[in-house]
C-alpha cells in the first residue's frame, strides 16, 4: 500500500512575529489563571457563592445534598459547583504553563514546526472549551429553582449579593473571563500554525523544481543510490580492492613477450603443405 505523500505540508512558519505575539499576550492569561484557579482550589468559595444563590432562590440548595445521602437516595453535585471542575482547571493552567515554557523554547532552536503546534493548541483549546462548559453548565437539580447558568455570570456581583461575598464573586468571574480568553488564544494560536502548515505556491514550485533535480538521471542522488546498489555485488578484478592485474593465459603470454607480436617467418619458409597446394610452378620459384 503506497503512503500519501506529506510534500504538502510547509515545516517552517511564515508569520514568525505572530507566534511571539501571541506568547507574549499568552503569559499574562496563563499566569492569571494559575492563579486564580489555585486560590479557589479546593472550596475556597465555590459553596458559598452555591449557598448564597440558594439563599435568593437563584440556584439549588447544597443542603439537599445531604439530605439526599440522609434518605439513601444520593445525587450528583451540579455541574458548576462540582469539585472536579477546579480541581481540572488547576491542572489544564499547570499544563499550559508547561508548554508554553517548552513550545518557547522549541521555537527559539527551530524545532517547533506549525504541524506539532496545530495538535498542542489544538488540544489545549479543547479543554479550555470543556473547562469553560462546565464553569457555565446549568443547575436543575431542583426542578422549584433552576438555573441555567451560575448566578455570579448572569446577575453580577452587586446587591442584593452578601458584601462580603463580593472579592468571590469577581475572582469566579474573572477565572472564567480568563478560561475565555486562553481558549480564544489557543484557538488563534492553531489557526495560525494551520495556515503556514500549507505551503504556498511559490513554495510548491521550488520543491517541484528540487524533485525534478533529484530524480534526474544525472543527479547525484541517482550516483549514490547506483553506488549502494552496486556495493552488494563482488568486486570485479582490476578495481579498487580487487585483484590489480588478473592473470589469464592471454595476459600471460602477451606479458612474455613484453607487448611485442612474435616474428613471423617469410613466405619461403612456408610448410610443405602450403607448396603444394600451390603447384610445382610456385615451388619451382616461376
Amino acid at each position: 500500500m503506497k503512503m500519501p505523500s506529506l510534500s504538502w505540508i510547509n515545516l517552517e512558519w511564515r508569520w514568525q512575529k505572530f507566534f511571539y505575539v501571541l506568547v507574549v499576550a499568552e503569559v499574562p492569561f496563563t499566569v492569571s489563571a494559575l492563579a486564580l484557579y489555585g486560590i479557589a482550589d479546593p472550596d475556597l468559595y465555590r459553596t458559598q457563592l452555591w449557598q448564597e444563590g440558594a439563599n435568593h432562590g437563584w440556584n439549588s440548595d447544597p443542603i439537599e445534598i445531604l439530605y439526599s445521602y440522609a434518605n439513601y437516595a444520593p445525587i450528583d453535585t451540579p455541574t458548576p459547583w462540582n469539585q472536579w471542575i477546579t480541581t481540572y482547571n488547576v491542572v489544564i493552567a499547570v499544563l499550559s504553563m508547561f508548554v508554553m515554557l517548552v513550545k518557547t523554547v522549541m521555537y527559539i532552536t527551530d524545532t517547533f514546526p506549525p504541524l506539532l503546534s496545530v495538535i498542542i493548541h489544538g488540544t489545549l483549546a479543547v479543554l479550555y472549551a470543556v473547562s469553560i462548559d462546565h464553569q457555565a453548565a446549568s443547575d436543575y437539580s431542583d426542578p422549584l429553582h433552576p438555573s441555567k447558568y451560575p448566578w455570579y455570570l448572569t446577575r453580577g456581583c452587586g446587591a442584593p449579593v452578601n458584601p462580603n461575598l463580593k472579592g468571590y464573586c469577581q475572582q469566579a468571574q474573572g477565572a472564567f473571563a480568563t478560561t475565555v480568553c486562553l481558549c480564544a488564544l489557543f484557538t488563534l494560536h492553531m489557526v495560525i500554525a494551520l495556515v503556514c502548515c500549507r505551503r504556498t505556491k511559490e513554495q510548491r514550485i521550488e520543491l517541484d523544481s528540487k524533485t525534478l533535480d533529484l530524480e534526474s538521471p544525472g543527479s547525484t542522488f541517482d550516483d549514490r543510490k547506483w553506488e549502494m546498489e552496486m556495493s552488494h555485488y563482488p568486486r570485479t578484478p582490476g578495481t579498487t580492492g580487487g585483484m590489480k592485474t588478473p592473470m589469464t593465459p592471454r595476459t600471460l603470454a602477451f606479458n612474455t613477450l613484453d607487448g611485442a607480436l612474435p616474428n613471423r617467418r617469410p613466405n619461403k619458409d612456408l610448410p610443405l603443405r602450403h607448396h603444394i597446394a600451390m603447384g610445382s610452378e610456385t615451388f619451382k620459384g616461376r
